[in-house]
C-alpha cells in the first residue's frame, strides 16, 4: 500500500513540474528521492514549524500554513540535487497545486474505502 502511494506522490510531483513553470527534475532518481524527501520534511520539520507559528496562523485564520507548504517545497528543492525550484512563487504554486491533487486522489480513495466497508458489512 505504502509503494502504491509513494508512486501516486511521484505522479503528482511530476504532473506539478508540468503544470507549474519554474519546477524541474533533472531525473526520474530526483523524482524518487524528492518523494521520500518531501515525505519526511512533512512528517518531521512541517509540524514543528507549524507549532511554533501558531499565533501567526490565527491571526492569518490560517493562510499561513500555505506559505509554510511553500517554504517545506523549497527546502525540499534545496536539499534534493536535480530538483529545481526557480522562486518563492513557484514552491508557493507547486505547494499548493501538489496539496489539491493529493487532496483530490484522497478524496476519491476514502470513498473507496467506504463504499467497500458497506459491501462487506
Amino acid at each position: 500500500m505504502w509503494l502504491l502511494r509513494w508512486l501516486l506522490n511521484a505522479l503528482i510531483l511530476l504532473l506539478v513540474s508540468y503544470i507549474i513553470p519554474g519546477i524541474h527534475f533533472a531525473s526520474n532518481w530526483s523524482l524518487f528521492l524528492t518523494v521520500i524527501v518531501f515525505g519526511l520534511i512533512n512528517a518531521l520539520i512541517r509540524p514543528l514549524v507549524i507549532i511554533l507559528t501558531i499565533p501567526v496562523n490565527i491571526l492569518t485564520l490560517g493562510l499561513f500554513t500555505l506559505i509554510i507548504n511553500a517554504l517545506m517545497f523549497w527546502l525540499t528543492a534545496s536539499i534534493v540535487k536535480g530538483f529545481e525550484v526557480a522562486n518563492f512563487w513557484a514552491a508557493f504554486w507547486g505547494a499548493l497545486v501538489y496539496w489539491l491533487l493529493v487532496m483530490l486522489i484522497d478524496s476519491f480513495s476514502s470513498k473507496d474505502k467506504i463504499t467497500k466497508a458497506k459491501i462487506v458489512n
